[in-house]
């Protein structure tokens, strides 16, 4: 079951939803707002703004929820295509007025190539551990055209382990999610924040230049990345 498309469902066809809740591995439940997902452009940070502002050419957003970002950029004129594994989003993208959206994983993604690739609200994520990151930033380059950028915010979770001891094996940033609407619990899935410097070591031997586009004052980055010429 779509654990987090039904929320979705509900809050976009009789609002407010019931409660979202967002499992994880390192502490107590936390409630998820689902309405972060319907925000306008006046609703969003100034991280999500300058990567709306750095977009270019043919845009991918990635994990495209119910396409708020893209349905800006579509609105700027853009040739944008929004993705998400849930069918209910993709459903939802297009009655919201998005002329196109796909149901994908872009791990599995293997269609046509685009200028800029998006990955909004840690999108980037969805590749889940440091190795999947790794294995991403290889493969992905096949979906960008010459001179294509991917663009993505992350976050330390360093603060985490202020008071507790960082874990014995793996990344810190490497965590565990699952969703739980209407007493419904979806399955685990595997997600990551990956700091800075772990970023742009990662990247540096991948081929990729990094440039940090954005930073606010809780632990959250924007950071874009390129090929060289």
């Amino acid at each position: 079951m779509d654990v987090f498309g039904e929320a979705l469902k509900d809050q976009f066809s009789k609002p407010p939803s019931e409660t979202l809740w967002v499992h994880n591995n390192y502490d107590e439940p936390e409630e998820m707002p689902v309405d972060v997902y319907f925000r306008d452009e006046r609703e969003m940070p100034d991280l999500e703004l300058k990567a709306l502002s750095l977009c270019r050419g043919k845009v991918l957003d990635v994990g495209a929820g119910v396409g708020s970002h893209a349905l800006i950029l579509q609105s700027r004129g853009f040739d944008v295509v929004g993705m998400d594994i849930s069918a209910s989003a993709v459903t939802i993208m297009k009655q919201r007025g998005l002329k196109k959206a796909i149901e994908g994983n872009i791990i599995k993604y293997s269609g046509d190539t685009y200028d800029t690739l998006l990955f909004m609200m840690n999108g980037i994520g969805l590749t889940g551990t440091i190795s999947g990151l790794t294995s991403f930033l290889k493969s992905v380059k096949s979906l960008l055209k010459p001179d294509g950028q991917l663009i993505f915010d992350s976050s330390d979770l360093s603060y985490l382990y202020q008071e507790v001891a960082f874990p014995a094996k793996g990344y810190y940033g490497e965590v565990s999610f699952r969703y739980e609407y209407k007493s419904v619990k979806g399955a685990w899935f595997k997600w990551i924040y990956v700091d800075q410097q772990t970023l742009k070591s990662l990247a540096k031997k991948q081929g990729w230049i990094v440039e940090i586009a954005f930073e606010d004052d809780q632990d959250q980055y924007l950071a874009k990345l390129s090929l060289p010429k």
